[in-house]
């Protein structure tokens, strides 16, 4: 613009509002809290953190230091916390028995954060890759994951978790019908005020190989001759967009709470989508690649860390979720606080 032009037009200087931080925080669109981030947390069996080679700063955490790290949440105002299990892979199966096992390493780890913490929400997941020798998510049968049966057996799980002291029960397992599978049996057990986050849009996503590291997961196509090598005939096509908002309509007449979309920032057209059509609150799971992405390129200094951690989770809210399920949940929640 000529200056003759910008002088016709003085309303049209939008940097006003940029000039300072006061006033780019007082005008700002979008705010990130610790009260929206969930701390995803892998626990395994023993004493001590093992580090996860894949995810610098990330390690698995003992049920003792579980418990202390739910006191850490509470301290760093982080409303909830996810967990996953690491399981001894001599102990799996191709039933992933274990996943019901009320004594198990995910009932006492949620046991011991709620004795430390009860202000915390424990999240548990359900789902049966951690404890099936050959990684996937269902059970096995002539080669195909079959549904009604991984159904009867997630039940089973949850129902330990929810009695345990676990506060939301996740399914991730992408399984029809599961979601009000665990409503009826909830209610039948007088659990009905466990909450249900399903995770109803999963995509099958290069984006999960640090998880499968950090919760020793079967390898894929190597379980046994008949086990199928990827995950996508029970997780979405990462072509498809009304697929899920199909599959969240579904769930949340099946009881579902809450619904989250899996993996969180490649998929933030999907997130925008959801929470438009539904009146639900929507959580984005920034996942085990998009942590160990970002850990990576400022490691080589082709980043600033501090800045990619909260303006990827300011990403999520200015999208329209609720809140974050991400492992970098007390990093960027003492960055906030700072």
């Amino acid at each position: 613009m000529t200056k003759a032009r910008l002088a016709a037009y003085p309303a049209l200087r939008m940097r006003r509002l940029r000039q300072s931080d006061w006033i780019r925080r007082l005008v700002r669109e979008t705010v990130l809290t610790p009260a929206d981030l969930i701390w995803s947390m892998v626990v395994h069996e023993g004493e001590g953190q093992v580090p996860v080679g894949s995810m610098p700063g990330v390690a698995r955490l003992s049920v003792k230091d579980a418990a202390a790290a739910a006191r850490e949440a509470k301290a760093l105002g982080i409303p909830a916390i996810a967990v996953f299990p690491h399981i001894d892979g001599a102990k799996k199966d191709a039933s992933g028995r274990l996943a019901a096992d009320p004594d198990g390493l995910v009932c006492r780890a949620v046991k011991a954060m709620k004795d430390a913490a009860p202000e915390v929400g424990i999240m548990c997941d359900v789902a049966l890759d951690p404890f099936t020798d050959h990684g996937h998510d269902g059970l096995l049968q002539d080669g195909r994951i079959v549904n009604d049966a991984t159904v009867e057996a997630l039940v089973a799980q949850g129902l330990v978790q929810a009695q345990a002291g676990c506060d939301i029960l996740a399914p991730s397992d992408m399984m029809d019908g599961r979601v009000g599978a665990l409503r009826t049996a909830l209610e039948a057990e007088g659990l009905q005020d466990v909450m249900i986050m399903s995770y109803a849009a999963k995509y099958a996503s290069a984006f999960y190989g640090p998880y499968r590291e950090a919760i020793g997961s079967g390898k894929l196509g190597t379980g046994s001759v008949e086990n199928p090598g990827d995950k996508k005939t029970y997780q979405m096509d990462s072509a498809n967009h009304a697929e899920a908002l199909r599959e969240v309509a579904l769930d949340i007449a099946e009881g579902a709470d809450m619904v989250m979309v899996k993996p969180g920032m490649p998929y933030l057209d999907i997130v925008r989508q959801v929470v438009d059509a539904f009146s639900l609150p929507t959580f984005a799971f920034q996942v085990s690649g998009e942590y160990a992405m970002i850990m990576a390129a400022a490691r080589n200094g082709w980043l600033d860390e501090e800045r990619s951690i909260l303006e990827s989770l300011g990403a999520f809210k200015r999208a329209g979720a609720a809140g974050v399920i991400t492992y970098f949940a007390p990093r960027a929640a003492r960055l906030l606080g700072a």
